[in-house]
């Protein structure tokens, strides 16, 4: 029988990682993972056990290959020909490079309310500078985990 952890043992830990010539999706993949709790030994689907995430530097963030032109995000508002169609070189320009993020993990985590709860934990700042000092995150230094996990 697999033993359940109790909503008082949770205990969410905080973590800040430099996102500066780092690729986008590598990224997110890493994030998804540390916001559900996979990196715990006591990990249930079904519990929000995941810990924060501050990803500083957003600004400089990168893609590979040529996916920073390419690459498409569709919406749609829900009327007859209501789709819309935008990439993160417009996403750039408008200064939502924090959405570019935001959007990658949104889509490498399950659907439903569990989800849309985890995604709070994530905090996204332009620059180095961030309120949670309080907090004491432990850095993450995403760069040396692989060595393709930095774009030059």
């Amino acid at each position: 029988m697999t033993p359940f952890i109790k909503k008082k043992d949770i205990k969410n830990d905080w973590y800040i990682i430099n996102a500066q010539n780092v690729a986008v999706g590598r990224l997110a993949a890493f994030i998804s993972k540390v916001l559900r709790g996979k990196n715990k030994t006591k990990y249930n689907p079904h519990i929000d056990n995941g810990d924060f995430v501050i990803v500083t530097n957003i600004e400089k963030i990168k893609f590979t290959g040529k996916k920073f032109e390419n690459k498409k995000y569709f919406k749609h508002t829900g009327h007859p020909g209501g789709i819309k169609e935008t990439n993160p070189a417009r996403l750039f320009q408008k200064n939502k490079t924090a959405e570019i993020l935001k959007l990658a993990v949104k889509r490498m985590l399950p659907g439903g309310p569990l989800a849309k709860k985890q995604l709070t934990k994530l905090k996204i700042y332009n620059g180095e500078i961030h309120p949670h000092d309080v907090q004491k995150p432990k850095i993450i230094n995403f760069e040396k985990l692989n060595k393709l996990n930095t774009v030059k």
